[in-house]
């Protein structure tokens, strides 16, 4: 009987092979088909850089809500602070004129920007010029009640029209207040938030208009000035000064805070600059505003209990989460996801309910203004170009993980539709969706590992799908990132590594690649090793160059060279399998989910050029591989075609010409000595067939 080929003799890396054995083909692509490669390093970066960041969302600190309105006359006192105080907002003359006018003012815009001072300050104005006060009512309802059992004459009233309102009665029940208010010689301001009903308020332009809040900056300023007016003159410089510094903006985490915001952080910077509040807990304050804009936004969609008076808040919700998982990509994938998400969620809450689908929208912008999030112009890299795309933004980079978590973390049955809708997307095959879904998958299960891995994990990782696949190896990797959770993943990947499952086995190589669940890039590389034999080097030789395109190439070079000299023939197969998938694979296609800023200049590169151009100092041991595999009988005819285009390619770019020219004489030498006849002879060869 032969000898088993694992513990057979291990092969001169100087000389050719004299049994040809296994005849080793040059890796095409992904063992997935292709599935991650042109875009998917762009996906996984930002993924990254919108749900990871440093001291992530606090849970909001206890204040009170600002919410509901109170009801009854606003006194005198109160008035008085807020002429002070108030900012006048774009077009507040016009805004005047067209309630003196009309009797009635519908202000469309989301809670927290300022509107209701706004109506306030409208109608105080106006109360000052008749004598009147100024009142504030309980919700508009389609009856004709209005909260009040006398309107008086010369008054003004301010109300909010309920969230659940239908949008085909919102214009009649205006049409009876404007009535009702003209004939008492009052006056109304109607608060109405974003939604179907707003946007046909504003369509029909009679009694609405979008408002627009004043600059933050001056809503702080007048408020810390008022703040710190009793105080001694250096405190307000002192704290305006403190608005200022970078740390409190990383820790805030919105592009420009709402009025209402900016009038909260005035209090808090007004302490600090008191003494009263330490810097620490100045920036965990500043660190809650995007978790507490959060839970409002969720408080707000949780009060509309039925289909289909629910559909627009749900909407609004899907669209929330779908921007927290794809925060900056293009807007039809946001928009598709979040359609995708509604439905999952109305068929939760009702699920003899099939919702459709609103084929237009009276204002296309309306729906992103109220998850406060702008267009913006961006690319997508399709591997060998790039196109333009409309792109969709948070406005702020702390919303994206606040939105995320909240909605995991203290909505639990939001947990069922976001863990279908998120294994749905991981089956879609463009790298913009599914990475992006596997990253926000694997985020929530190191959230919850338990809930996580039953919900996420397993289901993608036992599917016969490619996608689905690479997608759980993606979250778990992901997941592992978290040291609480990296002990369970990596048991989990070691049972399915050595298990008859050949998915799982999939999986487990796969997750490998990415160096995090077994604690390091050498943890991985021997995890690796073992998988080989049972894979014939297709799916770990991927992983093992998409280790090389890490942190630590040093570290995976060393191995892989010391793999050529192993008694068993997996692991001298996998060293060179490897090194023929760095010949010839793009760069940009072995992304990782670690941060690798010296290859990105180098992105489009073959994965050996951008190593000999960023790290030159792996150029000894990537040539003792190349000579391992031109010399090698079973790998010489792969490694002399990939050798022959990785040349061509080189040609046509002086600056990888530049650094082949300076590598290729490295590879005609065996350190100090000559290469061997037989060596050099196929490397003239290879030249000859350029």
């Amino acid at each position: 009987m032969s000898a088993p080929e694992d513990v057979s003799a291990p092969e001169d890396v100087s000389a050719p092979a004299r049994s040809p054995g296994r005849r080793l083909d040059i890796p095409k692509g992904s063992p997935l088909g292709g599935a991650g490669q042109p875009g998917g390093a762009r996906a996984a970066r930002e993924a990254r850089a919108h749900l990871h960041i440093a001291h992530g969302p606090a849970r909001p600190c206890a204040e009170p809500a600002p919410y509901p309105l109170p009801e009854g006359p606003v006194p005198r006192e109160e008035l008085a602070r807020l002429r002070r105080l108030h900012r006048a907002a774009p077009g507040h003359a016009a805004m005047r004129d067209q309630l003196r006018r009309a009797h009635l003012l519908a202000l469309c815009g989301e809670p927290g920007t300022g509107r209701a001072w706004t109506g306030l300050a409208l109608l105080a104005e106006l109360a000052e010029l008749t004598g009147g006060g100024v009142s504030r009512l309980g919700s508009a309802v389609p009856d004709g009640a209005f909260g009040v059992e006398k309107t008086e004459r010369g008054h003004g009233y301010l109300l909010e029209l309920p969230a659940d309102q239908a949008d085909m009665t919102a214009e009649p029940l205006l049409d009876r207040l404007r009535a009702h208010f003209a004939e008492h010689e009052a006056f109304c301001v109607v608060l109405v938030a974003g939604g179907p009903a707003a946007e046909r308020l504003l369509c029909g332009r009679r009694h609405a208009v979008p408002y627009q809040p004043p600059a933050a900056a001056d809503v702080l300023d007048r408020h810390l000035a008022e703040l710190l007016a009793d105080r001694p003159a250096g405190l307000l410089e002192t704290a305006r000064a403190t608005a200022l510094r970078p740390d409190l903006a990383e820790a805030l985490g919105l592009d420009e805070p709402r009025p209402g915001e900016a009038a909260r952080l005035a209090g808090h910077l007004a302490a600090h600059a008191e003494g009263r509040l330490s810097d620490e807990r100045l920036l965990e304050h500043c660190r809650s505003f995007a978790p507490r804009q959060a839970r409002e936004w969720f408080l707000e969609a949780g009060r509309p209990g039925t289909l289909p008076a629910a559909l627009p808040a749900l909407r609004a919700a899907a669209l929330r989460i779908a921007l927290a998982v794809f925060d900056g990509s293009a807007h039809s994938l946001v928009a598709e996801a979040a359609e995708l998400l509604a439905w999952e969620l109305a068929v939760t809450l009702d699920p003899q309910y099939a919702p459709g689908r609103p084929l237009f929208s009276a204002r296309p912008g309306a729906c992103l203004a109220a998850a406060r999030a702008v267009h913006d112009e961006g690319v997508e890299d399709l591997g060998d170009a790039s196109v333009p795309v409309r792109t969709v933004w948070f406005e702020g980079r702390r919303l994206a993980p606040a939105v995320l978590h909240e909605s995991w973390d203290a909505h639990h049955n939001l947990r069922g539709p976001m863990a279908r809708w998120l294994r749905g997307l991981c089956d879609d095959p463009r790298p913009q969706v599914w990475v992006r879904a596997a990253v926000a998958a694997g985020v929530l299960c190191a959230r919850d590992y338990l809930y996580g891995l039953v919900e996420l994990g397993l289901p993608l990782a036992r599917t016969d799908s490619p996608v689905q696949r690479m997608a759980a190896a993606t979250a778990l990797a992901e997941a592992s990132r978290a040291p609480e959770v990296r002990p369970a993943v990596h048991g989990l990947l070691y049972d399915w590594a050595r298990g008859d499952d050949e998915r799982e086995r999939e999986t487990a190589a796969l997750a490998h690649g990415y160096g995090l669940a077994a604690g390091s890039a050498a943890a991985s590389l021997e995890e690796l090793g073992r998988i080989a034999r049972a894979d014939d080097g297709r799916t770990t030789s991927h992983s093992v160059a998409r280790l090389l395109a890490g942190a630590e190439p040093e570290t995976v070079l060393t191995a892989l060279t010391h793999w050529l000299r192993d008694t068993r023939r997996a692991r001298r197969d996998l060293a060179l399998l490897a090194t023929l998938r760095a010949v010839t694979t793009r760069t940009s296609h072995l992304w990782g989910l670690c941060e690798v800023p010296e290859l990105e200049p180098y992105a489009a590169w073959p994965l050996a050029t951008a190593l000999l151009a960023a790290h030159p100092e792996c150029g000894p041991r990537l040539a003792e591989l190349l000579r391992a595999a031109l010399t090698w009988a079973r790998s010489a005819g792969a490694a002399e075609d990939a050798l022959v285009g990785w040349i061509r390619r080189a040609a046509g770019d002086e600056r990888q010409l530049a650094v082949l020219c300076d590598f290729l004489p490295r590879l005609a030498q065996d350190g100090d000595e000559p290469l061997d006849a037989g060596a050099a002879t196929r490397i003239r060869e290879v030249l000859e067939a350029l």
